[in-house]
């Protein structure tokens, strides 16, 4: 296998090792995007007149091929081929020739990668807004199922105010709502061509951006410069994002196992959502909600991960980028996975109108009281301190509420 950069010296085993750490596992992600940035060079470089259409025939088929293959988890990159990008390489000079040796004019390894880095989060932020908005639509039926059932409204882990099933939901979908439009935002910004900016510094030929912009659907080509200075900044852009989602679904999964406790009561999962104990038979839990719960750590994990890694940087391409696809494709995959689960959970979950209407007991209504007394004519500060006298001394009751 010939590596993109090779000059004809042996590399060092344990060096070898080291530098291409687990890329040749992560990279069968890319691959398909790789090979779909590789389509739309070819078309660019047929234009151009680097390839003839004989080539670009041969190219474009054997391209085919490896998406093909790649979506089917059969294309093989080895260890010794580094990445996707040399195994891609090499695939095409085996199947397409001479033409397969050309495939590289016009391009780096660096926006090579950027451009398969970018259709990947793309591709991929659309499928966890998918998931997002597959869980906000269960949250929306069970408001509407659940929109009569009363629930007490709590502040400081306290009974507050009288609330409902539906209000509580509506506080999550409106959530979803805005990590939607974060989502979406993010991918405006991600949504720029890096392909034509070789190394981060143009190329010494007229290669067309636009062109291949158009073949792979982006808005703009990216400023040259910024191609490379944008790696990692666009990957933490896309975890930020998917961590306001996991905040919230950290949240809607922390209320449902208050209320599914036995003390709460309002809510319960069938058991085919639950586990069990070892060692107590009674045991019924909440796993799922737990685990759902936790997953918000992961995400703050890889968000954490790629801050760092690409800190203190110089402008340009440097190798620790390579460091932040692995918290960037385990972000996204935690975050999909975890939506999609939640989705499941309210679509099962069943409220117990008995237990919330039990728990909407006098003190919710204390505010209330307090206007009653308002609307009388009385100043909201006298009727405040009226209802918590009454409150705190039911035996003497001031008269007024």
């Amino acid at each position: 296998m010939t590596k993109l950069w090779h000059k004809g010296t042996d590399s060092d085993k344990a060096a070898e090792k080291f530098t291409v750490g687990n890329d040749s596992h992560l990279d069968k992600k890319l691959l398909k995007y790789d090979a779909i940035a590789s389509t739309a060079h070819a078309e660019m470089l047929a234009k151009i007149g680097v390839l003839g259409s004989d080539e670009l025939s041969k190219i474009k088929s054997a391209l085919k091929e490896a998406i093909a293959d790649a979506e089917k988890g059969t294309f093989e990159i080895r260890q010794s081929d580094e990445d996707c990008h040399t195994a891609l390489e090499n695939y095409l000079v085996k199947k397409a020739g001479e033409a397969g040796k050309k495939i590289h004019t016009a391009r780096s390894r660096n926006d090579q990668v950027a451009a398969a880095l970018r259709l990947y989060m793309l591709d991929r932020l659309a499928e966890t807004a998918a998931e997002a908005k597959k869980l906000q639509n269960e949250i929306n039926a069970a408001a509407k199922k659940n929109e009569h059932v009363p629930l007490p409204g709590y502040t400081h882990m306290q009974k507050a105010m009288p609330s409902s099933v539906k209000m509580w939901c509506a506080a999550f979908a409106a959530a979803l709502e805005d990590d939607l439009k974060l989502m979406a935002a993010v991918k405006g910004i991600l949504d720029q061509n890096p392909l034509g900016s070789g190394a981060g510094y143009g190329l010494p030929i007229n290669a067309d951006r636009e062109l291949t912009a158009k073949l792979l659907g982006f808005s703009k080509v990216q400023e040259t410069a910024y191609v490379q200075n944008s790696r990692g900044k666009f990957e933490l852009l896309a975890l930020q994002s998917l961590q306001q989602l996991m905040l919230d679904i950290n949240k809607l999964a922390t209320d449902l196992m208050l209320f599914s406790t036995s003390e709460f009561g309002f809510a319960s999962l069938p058991q085919g959502f639950l586990t069990g104990s070892s060692i107590m038979p009674q045991k019924n839990n909440y796993d799922v909600l737990e685990l759902a719960r936790g997953k918000y750590g992961v995400i703050c994990g890889c968000v954490a991960a790629v801050t760092a890694i690409t800190a203190n940087l110089p402008s340009g391409y440097n190798r620790d980028f390579q460091l932040t696809k692995e918290p960037l494709m385990k972000g996204i995959e935690t975050t999909i996975e975890t939506a999609g689960v939640m989705a499941l959970v309210m679509k099962n979950l069943e409220f117990n109108e008995k237990k919330c209407r039990e728990a909407m007991t006098q003190e919710l209504y204390a505010t209330q009281k307090a206007y009653e007394l308002v609307k009388k004519g009385r100043p909201f500060r006298e009727a405040y301190k009226a209802v918590a006298k009454d409150i705190n001394n039911p035996t003497t009751a001031s008269g007024g509420v």
